[in-house]
């Protein structure tokens, strides 16, 4: 029997073998939550069986609410709680309804790369094709490439979504499979900064999550149009571009290619504007933007 872990209304297939949940990226599945320790629990899926097991983390796991010790062996409809996070373990047959991707793309993505947000993620990687991660297929130029519906709708879920597709976009990016991760992030990015062009003001955790993504997909693919999306996402909001980005951008502008030098210098002008207001850190960010544009217009 074929086992599913649902966790925020969304369902990860569990292959045969373990599935670790913790707080470290190296888990299958990765959770933002202070309660949840780096590797908090393991669950093994059988071929007719699966259990569920405290890996000695600090505050335990629970299923259906009991507070476990060792091993326990958990059935289809059983609740798991680790730290402040509640999952649901489903047979694969209660879901017919969702979509399936082709099986080996499918297990690469749940496997190789780490479960995460499966759902957001075969979307996105239909956006670039049915060939998905297996393929490597070339994709349009990111924000150029026309996308339905994204797969996040409203601010909570992207920030959701950012926390988990960014493990999964990690593990690629490490792999050296850039449009992969490319795949996997474009509707997030585009669906942000899609709101910033419609003048909705961008959380600005998020906004950071998605230039710090943008600027890791120009360095390993060198497509100038992730550079240029940092800078207008930072322009649509009037606001000077975090640090930790800028000492990334130093480094990939020296990679992108084809780096919209007008973009950089329209933002550059709405943040002149705005000098009156900015304090001594805001400044030197300022300063060291108008750096990245002598690098772009030397290039």
């Amino acid at each position: 029997m074929a086992f599913r872990l649902r966790y925020l209304a969304h369902d990860l297939e569990l292959a045969l073998g373990e599935f670790v949940i913790g707080r470290s990226t190296e888990c299958q599945l990765s959770l933002d939550d202070p309660l949840v320790s780096r590797r908090h629990a393991v669950i093994r899926i059988g071929r007719d069986a699966v259990t569920v097991q405290d890996l000695g983390s600090r505050n335990g796991v629970l299923v259906n609410t009991v507070k476990i010790d060792g091993e326990r062996a958990v059935v289809a409809g059983d609740k798991i709680s680790i730290g402040s996070q509640e999952m649901l373990l489903l047979s694969a047959e209660e879901h017919p309804h969702l979509p399936r991707l082709n099986d080996d793309v499918y297990r690469r993505a749940t496997q190789t790369l780490g479960a995460a947000y499966v759902v957001d993620l075969r979307n996105a990687m239909d956006v670039g094709g049915a060939a998905g991660l297996a393929g490597g297929v070339s994709i349009p130029t990111p924000l150029q490439q026309p996308i339905v519906d994204p797969p996040t709708a409203d601010a909570s879920r992207s920030r959701q979504s950012f926390q988990l597709l960014g493990g999964v976009a990690d593990k690629a990016l490490a792999m050296g499979r850039a449009d992969d991760a490319e795949r996997i992030l474009q509707a997030l990015l585009l669906d942000v900064i899609t709101r910033a062009r419609d003048g909705q003001t961008i959380e600005p955790a998020m906004a950071e999550s998605a230039a710090k993504y943008a600027a890791r997909l120009g360095g390993a693919t060198t497509r100038g149009s992730w550079v240029d999306y940092v800078f207008e996402l930072y322009k649509r909001q009037k606001k000077p571009i975090p640090a930790q980005v800028v000492d990334e951008l130093y480094t990939v502008v020296r990679k992108a290619k084809s780096i919209d030098l007008a973009m950089v210098r329209g933002y550059l002008a709405e943040l002149r504007l705005a000098a009156p207001t900015h304090g001594p850190a805001e400044q030197f960010l300022v300063k060291r933007i108008e750096g990245l544009e002598r690098l772009v217009s030397l290039k």
